[in-house]
């Protein structure tokens, strides 16, 4: 029988085969990170939110909560802090690890938290009968276990003892007391090594070792483990930490450790460390030498600081044989003698395409096992094949000239991909990347672009007889255009898959909604590039096609029972009820700034090298795949050379960017009195706010709140009476992107395309903080002497925020239609939207301001029917249209007769 661990947020999390190993982040923890135990300490719990939030944005599948401080009621904090996740639904969507070393604090946090969490930690240090008890507790609460390996003798240090206690805690949770065994997670105590002390020696040793024994003896358990405190003995020698934190890793993780709290993206990349280094730290960490702490320490001081001796350029791979040279410069994107091998391999071929299936292949092949083993990153991936598609231009004209001549065969793929964006969305660098990875395995890719219309999309596919159709959107209608087009697919007649992709989709939704409106063929959602390989080639593969289809279905059926059970299953406060509880701002004591200016103004002194000052380079990471915050990504220890020539080439690109000026950014900025209204938001033509200009209608939550927090609508942070404002922007990079991107294309160069589009998007967004900037500081002018570097304006640390429409805490995109008209924003910026309220050209954003030095972002979450009549009603909408719109955040089934409730 499979057995997975399996744990929820709002969102479930399943531990399976294919997921090596599982990240739990641990910004959360007081004793882990200073910057949040001074947010605890200060009470700034949206501060410290935001931590959260910004762990789940950098890929933590489980966040790791601990309050044990001797400056903190740890029980109190662990209460409030959970009580404030639980309200954030992009923060709670994500399991909860409930750590701490006082149960009393444990037990207060699982009677907070949604979903199923984890314990960490219950061990055998106060015997059976205190084990058997939180033991119990923790089964009738629903929650999996950490079990440290500690009994009444104190933390089992060696290999005998970690697995005696392992198996006499493993028989008295399963055989005892029934509880289910893929529930328990083992920490076996990891050690420090290299410490000089002979009997620490075998540390490292003795953790794979039991690793290995736990997984093979103890069934459906799992490893999970401290890697920070191996190195303890190299505190201030960052490189040689990492470097024995990723060997650990390797060797722990291949025994069988799945679980750990480390720094994000730190799994081991065996071979990507300095040989010399890493061979020592092998030495250290695997024991396999008696003087290898003393070499490790010999060594140690040439690393310290990044530093590296300088290598001459080693091109002694010019002297191979050509196909060794072309499989050297696809591995490594090397282009530069791309031409001339290709050439060379060509004249010694039988025919041109021989090159192709040959010696072109077998490197890509390379690649794809090395991005598979995750050896290579998606960034080299990208290069590669940069490699192959030049290689590939020059064999095309001899074999365009051999089938005129002789009919010669064509070249044989893996199968026939269709790829598009849907009617009304611009954004395409994730799809982008997915067709570079696909191809690079060798799969023909037919790539629409965006903004495609359904019909082409239909009509392409049945032309060329593609094997598969993929779709990409970022925004949230984009997803009624995928369920639009599945069930176009299910009425034509397909029966082919469809893959789904981009930011605003899951798992979730292609199961609930996709998935259903097209039961001919198979709906799957694809996570990201990564996946899409193994995705792609189980569809097509005549061997796994039907078993994998088979589990796709399963897996999407069950995905949807729970989602009916805990999504529209979940109470909702009605709307009057929410408006009761709406945010009591004290407004007797807040005087409004008025800005320098009301209307709007077009902002046109923009230079490219100031707005670069204020790129946030974590989601320009993002883009690529790579999980982990700038800087710290750039020394980790398993994608740190990867990131860091990721790097080294956005840098050359955005130097030729400002120098060059490829770019033309454009502004509008605007300011209006205005005043809430109920839900609201009313803006007034002048000062004595009689003539109505125009109302941005907000939307509230209606989650049941805990401790007295109200139910919040973006309206409540705007005064009721008196001189108030408002303000609204729209900034863009330029359209010159897409005319570059394309040129990149043409030359063969889509690393340079996808790059050219990712600094476009941070330019766009480095502009609207910029911009913001000026807006506190001079345009409103409520702060003057702020004084915030560019890196400090990443943490938000200003008053005020900048909503935008089509984000959780305004998910109507169409108030976009309002927040343009004022500012005459396709005249002042040339930024026009779709007809789903996309931004065109897609590296633009537009917002609010709003300046109450307590207003703050949170998500609306799900809304009820009481909500959207009169909502539509506000509007002037029709409810049914509205409910298009808010669609992904309905808590009901839009129905002819009113509401249908999800059985």
């Amino acid at each position: 029988m499979t057995r997975y661990l399996r744990l929820s947020g709002l969102e479930p999390f399943v531990l399976t085969p294919d997921i090596p190993f599982v990240n739990v982040g641990e910004r959360t923890n007081v004793t882990g990170s200073a910057k949040f135990r001074k947010l605890i300490v200060n009470r700034d719990y949206a501060a410290a939110l935001e931590v959260a939030r910004d762990q789940v944005e950098n890929g933590a599948q489980i966040i790791d909560v601990n309050m044990d401080e001797g400056l903190i009621d740890s029980r109190a904090a662990m209460v409030e802090f959970l009580n404030l996740v639980a309200s954030e639904p992009d923060i709670a969507r994500v399991p909860v690890m409930i750590d701490s070393s006082r149960w009393e604090v444990i037990e207060a946090g699982l009677q907070c938290v949604q979903g199923k969490s984890v314990v960490n930690s219950i061990s055998l240090k106060e015997g059976e009968e205190e084990f058997r008890h939180h033991a119990r507790l923790c089964l009738a609460y629903g929650a999996a276990v950490v079990v440290m390996a500690f009994d009444e003798a104190g933390q089992a240090d060696t290999f005998a003892r970690k697995t005696e206690i392992c198996a006499r805690a493993y028989a008295i949770l399963v055989d005892e007391i029934g509880f289910p065994p893929e529930d328990i997670i083992f920490d076996p105590n990891i050690f420090a090594v290299a410490t000089g002390i002979e009997e620490h020696d075998n540390y490292g040793v003795d953790f794979i070792e039991a690793t290995r024994w736990i997984r093979e003896n103890l069934p459906h358990a799992h490893v999970s483990g401290g890697v920070s405190n191996l190195s303890f003995s190299f505190r201030g020698n960052e490189p040689v930490r990492e470097a024995m934190h990723a060997v650990f890793l390797y060797h722990a993780i291949q025994a069988g450790m799945d679980m750990g709290i480390v720094n994000a993206g730190q799994l081991a990349v065996y071979d990507q460390i300095d040989p010399e280094l890493r061979e020592a730290c092998e030495d250290v960490v695997l024991n396999r030498r008696s003087e290898g702490t003393e070499r490790l320490l010999e060594i140690a001081e040439r690393f310290r600081g990044g530093a590296r001796e300088e290598k001459v350029r080693d091109l002694a791979w010019r002297d191979w044989p050509v196909e060794k040279r072309l499989e050297h410069a696809l591995v490594n994107g090397i282009t530069e003698f791309v031409e001339a091998d290709t050439e060379e391999a060509r004249q010694t071929a039988a025919r041109p395409l021989d090159v192709i299936e040959g010696p072109l292949m077998a490197g890509m092949n390379v690649v794809g096992d090395l991005f598979g083993a995750g050896k290579m990153f998606l960034p080299q991936v990208v290069k590669s094949a940069r490699v192959m598609k030049q290689a590939v231009a020059v064999l095309l004209p001899y074999m365009e000239e051999e089938k005129r001549l002789n009919g010669g065969a064509g070249r044989q793929t893996a199968g026939k991909v269709l790829m598009a964006t849907v009617k009304g969305d611009v954004h395409d660098i994730g799809k982008n990347i997915v067709g570079v990875v696909l191809a690079c395995n060798n799969y023909e890719i037919i790539d629409l672009g965006v903004m495609v219309p359904p019909q082409k999309i239909l009509q392409i596919a049945r032309e060329e007889e593609v094997d598969i159709i993929g779709l990409s959107g970022l925004i949230t209608p984009s997803l009624d255009e995928m369920v639009h087009l599945a069930s176009e697919m299910q009425r034509e007649g397909f029966d082919i898959p469809l893959l789904i992709g981009g930011a605003t989709t899951s798992k979730v939704h292609t199961a609930v909604k996709i998935a259903p409106c097209y039961t001919r063929g198979q709906a799957v959602h694809v996570h990201d590039a990564s996946r899409a390989v193994g995705v792609a080639g189980a569809l097509l593969s005549p061997a796994q096609q039907d078993d994998y289809t088979a589990g796709i279905r399963a897996e999407y059926a069950q995905v949807a029972e729970r989602h009916a059970r805990s999504e529209y299953a979940k109470q909702r406060l009605g709307y009057a009820a929410a408006c009761a509880n709406a945010l009591k701002l004290d407004w007797g004591a807040y005087t409004p700034t008025a800005p320098q200016f009301t209307g709007a103004r077009v902002i046109d002194d923009w230079d490219l090298a100031d707005i670069a000052r204020y790129i946030d380079w974590t989601p320009f990471f993002q883009t690529w795949e790579f999980k982990g915050v700038y800087p710290r990504i750039l020394e980790d220890p398993q994608q740190g050379a990867a990131v860091r020539a990721l790097f080294a080439d956005a840098q050359a690109m955005l130097e030729r960017i400002i120098a060059e000026r490829w770019f033309t950014p454009r502004a509008v900025v605007g300011f209006w009195p205005a005043n809430a209204v109920g839900d609201d938001i009313q803006l007034y033509r002048d000062a004595q706010r009689a003539d109505v200009l125009a109302t941005f209608h907000t939307l509230r939550q209606q989650v049941p709140k805990r401790n007295a927090r109200p139910n919040l609508a973006l309206a409540d942070f705007v005064a009721p009476t008196g001189a108030d404002h408002i303000g609204g922007f729209v900034v863009t990079a330029g359209p010159e992107e897409a005319e570059i991107a394309e040129r990149f294309d043409r030359a063969n160069d889509n690393y340079s395309s996808i790059m050219v589009k990712a600094l476009a998007d941070r330019f766009a967004e480095a502009m609207a903080e910029a911009l913001h900037e000026r807006v506190r500081r001079d345009f409103w002018g409520y702060a003057p002497d702020e004084a915030f570097t560019p890196e400090e304006l990443i943490a938000e640390p200003y008053d005020g925020i900048r909503p935008a429409p089509g984000y959780p805490a305004q998910p109507d995109h169409t108030e976009k239609q309002t927040l343009f008209r004022l500012l005459d924003a396709e005249a002042a910026t040339g930024v026009t939207l779709t007809e789903s309220m996309a931004m065109w050209p897609g590296s633009s954003v537009s917002g609010l301001y709003i300046g109450h030095p307590e207003a703050y972002y949170f998500g609306v979450a799900r809304v009820e029917r009481d909500q959207v009549e009169s909502y539509a009603a506000r509007k002037g909408m029709d409810v049914a249209e509205v409910e298009r719109w808010l669609a992904p955040v309905l808590n009901y089934t839009p129905g002819k007769h009113g509401t249908r409730r999800a059985a």
